[in-house]
């Protein structure tokens, strides 16, 4: 099967080239499935039942989050209504959402989990352990696990301690593709960071003048994602339907 993992969807900019381009790239590549981090699809940061509808409506089948998922009120109950929006697997049981969901094909079914680091990140339970439990669950063999961290070591060593468990090890936060894309020994795709879809001229989808000048003056400063020409990184994978293992898994930059 054909998957199209798409990066961190900056603000209402990112969700316009979704919009615009995502039917076209999946005619191209033959899709199957599209998976897109959409916790910071909400102009203002976060993200709004608006915004995940909007991702939705344009082709998305499930969103992943991170550590912006609680940013917004509004977003709570809609965690709970919806299948196919799911959050970190080791945040506390308690808040709203789930940490994974298995997307019903026909034929075959997926199975996405969500997690997050703790390097460099708010405490939050062992994702390893949290991984652990869940793929305990699950009776199926492809899966993908969308690992929002800041640290590129702690991302491999989940990559590693993941192959030949799950299809794809892709990770998600820092909004920088990087170049390492590979399939580790025992046949798991793997990314540190598929990187983001917002504002080409920008400092991690923000203004850049508005991070100068956050960065000069130490003062408070609104940041803005402005509306001006955008790219979407995404990674390309084919997994082995039978076996579940990556056969293929690409790099892509649209503008």
């Amino acid at each position: 099967m054909n998957l199209l993992f798409i990066g961190d969807v900056v603000s209402q900019s990112g969700c316009n080239i979704i919009r615009q381009k995502l039917s076209n790239l999946k005619k191209e590549y033959q899709v199957d499935l599209v998976i897109a981090n959409g916790e910071n699809s909400a102009v203002g940061n976060g993200i709004l039942p608006k915004s995940a509808d909007f991702l939705f409506d344009s082709g998305v089948d499930i969103i992943t989050l991170g550590n912006h998922t609680f940013k917004r009120r509004e977003i709570y109950d809609y965690l709970e209504e919806h299948e196919h929006i799911i959050r970190p697997a080791n945040y506390p049981s308690s808040v709203p959402g789930k940490g994974y969901c298995v997307y019903d094909m026909g034929r075959i079914s997926v199975a996405v989990i969500n997690l997050i680091g703790q390097v460099y990140l708010d405490a939050n339970n062992c994702p390893f352990q949290a991984v652990d439990e869940i793929l305990k669950q699950l009776d199926t063999n492809i899966i993908i696990v969308d690992f929002h961290g800041e640290a590129t070591g702690e991302k491999g060593a989940m990559g590693y301690y993941l192959d030949g468990r799950v299809s794809a090890v892709l990770g998600t936060h820092t909004h920088v593709q990087t170049a390492d894309e590979q399939i580790l020994p025992q046949g798991t795709g793997f990314i540190s960071d598929v990187g983001m879809t917002g504002p080409i001229q920008s400092i991690l989808g923000v203004a850049p003048d508005c991070i100068v000048r956050k960065m000069t003056t130490h003062l408070p400063t609104r940041f803005e994602v402005r509306d001006t020409p955008c790219m979407i990184n995404a990674v390309f994978l084919q997994i082995e339907e039978k076996s579940g293992h990556c056969a293929l898994i690409q790099r892509l930059k649209i503008v």
